[in-house]
């Protein structure tokens, strides 16, 4: 698609801000919980669905908004995805019981599920392949400027009320619809069969039957949890639907997830990257509970201690786009892959140590921005085709969101089952290091620099008559 670089610069300007919304929403939802407790008069087990009901949603919401974006152009979807997240947000604002902040969470976790991987499909669609890398990595840095952005924003709103933490997201999302509707190119395509709301059917009671059961796990005694009645009969039905998905899809005009995208070796380790990136992502969540352990210190003095992690992935994922650009992708995945492994198995070899765990962290960090920030997104653009582009970005956000769900419980667990002391706490990061590290080996295996620039050619160049 023929753009002007002003054109350009205007379109990472919309969806920068749509993303930056969402991301902005994830930091400064913290400090609502015990707001909304006091409201509504809930206790902390009510309140955790505050999260996982969004999770929920978003997880069906990416693959749903993904594939609609390649059906109906992004611009549609785009801007849909921002106005259905605004909208969930004055439901919460406005919710006279907790019932109705569940169901404003909901639509949230709806709109925001697409607003990600629809922008990096935009970007396959109007930039040319030697300018992909860096504006997937300034719209990478959002997230790292979201979570230095987001607790400061969320601070200053709780003293006027907990309702401002999500009105302040109508405003945004009012300017980001209007600028998209007249900033993003249509993209739509000329023909279109049947939605596969089958496959979409599947797909979504996969999920929920898969994150719900996740969630109900007791992380002190995760083997005898697996065998609760509220835990088995959903990651049953999780596992029988996914061998079911790939039939179901194989038989759809138009499948929400084309099986034939996972005949592309690359697609295959990106996928599988991105499992490990949402176990690192989980991971780090579990760090300030070491920092307690480690140097006594309070929670809230731990959670300050994350900030080279913070600050290392915003800086670093707009350099790592630049790098994209200039030397493939290999070499940014290779690099991030083996940043990771190494600082985590700093984290849990030298817990004692405050310099080499801010070591750790700017390893991490940076690891964490050349992985999430743009390689594994530009690695989708280009293996898929154009009709795909979304779904394949769609693809890579569930994965990301289920390594951090698996993540999560298996890491409690190995944290539980040992004492939930810090050597406890240190294997649980060794283990991840070691997953990070055979993930580091199997990333060479993606294609070198050369065979991508061959493989863009071809992609731009003009399908023969007749």
């Amino acid at each position: 698609m023929d753009v002007t670089k002003s054109q350009r610069n205007r379109i990472l300007g919309v969806l920068f801000a749509g993303v930056l919304m969402g991301a902005l929403d994830i930091a400064i939802i913290g400090p609502a919980f015990p707001a909304v407790q006091e409201a509504f008069g809930i206790d902390e087990r009510a309140a955790a669905w505050m999260l996982t009901i969004y999770v929920l949603f978003n997880l069906i919401g990416t693959p749903l908004m993904a594939k609609l974006s390649d059906r109906y152009g992004r611009r549609a979807v785009y801007a849909a995805d921002v106005a259905v997240f605004g909208v969930g947000s004055l439901v919460v604002a406005a919710a006279p019981s907790f019932g109705v902040v569940l169901a404003g969470r909901a639509i949230q976790g709806l709109g925001a599920g697409g607003v990600f991987p629809v922008a990096s499909a935009v970007i396959g669609d109007v930039f040319p392949p030697e300018k992909r890398g860096s504006a997937l990595g300034l719209i990478g840095a959002v997230f790292g400027i979201a979570f230095l952005l987001g607790p400061i924003l969320g601070g200053v709103l709780l003293l006027l009320s907990w309702h401002w933490l999500f009105l302040v997201n109508l405003p945004i999302a009012v300017v980001v619809v209007v600028a998209a509707l007249r900033v993003l190119p249509p993209g739509a395509p000329a023909a279109r069969r049947p939605f596969d709301w089958g496959g979409m059917a599947v797909l979504a009671v996969m999920l929920t039957a898969f994150a719900l059961g996740l969630n109900r796990l007791d992380a002190d005694d995760l083997v005898r949890s697996l065998g609760a009645p509220d835990v088995w009969p959903l990651l049953g039905l999780a596992a029988a639907l996914g061998v079911l998905f790939p039939f179901v899809e194989a038989r759809a005009g138009d499948p929400v997830i084309r099986p034939a995208l996972f005949r592309s070796r690359q697609i295959v380790l990106a996928s599988a990257l991105s499992l490990g990136a949402g176990l690192v992502e989980a991971s780090v969540v579990f760090v300030p509970a070491l920092l307690v352990a480690t140097f006594g210190v309070t929670t809230s003095t731990a959670a300050f201690m994350l900030l080279p992690i913070v600050v290392a992935m915003g800086v670093g994922a707009p350099f790592f786009g630049r790098v994209l650009d200039q030397h493939g992708s290999r070499l940014v995945v290779v690099a991030s892959t083996a940043l990771l492994a190494l600082g985590l198995w700093t984290v849990s070899a030298f817990t004692a140590s405050l310099f080499l765990f801010y070591s750790a962290g700017l390893a991490i960090g940076l690891g964490m921005a050349g992985l999430l920030g743009s390689s594994l997104r530009y690695v989708m653009l280009n293996e898929a085709p154009p009709s795909d582009r979304g779904a394949a970005q769609g693809i890579l956000t569930v994965f990301i969101s289920v390594g951090q769900l698996a993540g999560s419980a298996v890491l409690g667990a190995v944290i539980a089952s040992r004492g939930s002391d810090v050597e406890s706490y240190g294997s649980a990061f060794l283990l991840v290091a070691a997953i990070m590290a055979v993930l580091t080996a199997a990333s060479l295996g993606l294609r070198s620099r050369a065979e991508e620039r061959r493989r863009m050619k071809r992609a731009l160049e003009p399908e023969p008559l007749g």
